[in-house]
């Protein structure tokens, strides 16, 4: 087991000074269940992690492994080329399409209908996390498209 896996743990006061959140706004998350918290010699402490999520929701775009791919930004590609392409399932693809994950850069006449094409950076992204978070059967991202972190 690594340390890594562990969640930093900051005093109430300590996390609000961090982050510029109001103590009373920390202990309204807690109570919400939206911050993780624990006692811990007798002091209340809480994750790190729940309370910068909570002072700056992060975005996609800000993340190192969506800004990696930005030089696929805008480029088109069709969905069973991303499935090829990236050793992804064409439903998974898909699926992430319509939830809203990954854009569209335009729909292209074809022979018989419209193809979609998808942005490239979008699927890059979604492939590179898919792949770190574990694939199949496992949730990947969250509601924003951050890679899911279960809060447990």
């Amino acid at each position: 087991m690594t340390f890594a896996a562990f969640p930093t743990l900051l005093p109430i006061p300590e996390a609000a000074r961090k982050y510029g959140l109001a103590v009373e706004r920390i202990q309204s998350l807690i109570e919400n269940g939206r911050i993780k918290a624990a006692m811990v010699n007798k002091n209340l402490v809480v994750s790190e992690d729940d309370v910068r999520d909570e002072a700056a929701p992060l975005r996609k775009e800000d993340l190192p492994e969506y800004k990696m791919h930005s030089h696929l930004k805008g480029v088109g590609i069709g969905i069973k080329e991303a499935s090829k392409k990236y050793s992804i399932g064409f439903s998974t693809i898909f699926r992430w399409y319509k939830k809203g994950l990954i854009g569209e850069v335009e729909r292209a006449a074809v022979q018989g209908g419209e193809k979609i094409l998808l942005d490239e950076s979008d699927v890059a992204y979604c492939a590179l996390i898919y792949r770190k978070i574990g694939g199949q059967g496992r949730r990947v991202f969250s509601e924003n498209g951050l890679p899911y972190r279960a809060h447990t």
